[in-house]
């Protein structure tokens, strides 16, 4: 995940840093550093990234335009 997926993907579920910090159990101080570029521990990111997914984001590679998110629809849940 990269910082701008994690910013697409929080305002995409409406969640501030502080919601997004809670559900990764993460400090909210964290998550904005991780938005402003600040490179976290790799666990970190995963704990951020696995919150969001839980939560219904789909991470998207860069497909020659550039990496991405989506909402997971109810397809992607029966896979």
């Amino acid at each position: 995940m990269l910082p701008v997926q994690c910013k697409m993907a929080r305002v995409a579920l409406g969640l501030g840093v502080r919601e997004l910090a809670a559900l990764a159990k993460v400090a909210p101080a964290t998550v904005s550093r991780f938005e402003a570029g600040e490179e976290l521990k790799e666990r970190t990111v995963e704990a951020m990234q696995t919150a969001l997914e839980a939560a219904g984001i789909v991470f998207l590679a860069d497909d020659g335009n550039g990496p991405g998110i989506r909402l997971r629809n109810s397809l992607d849940a029966a896979e």
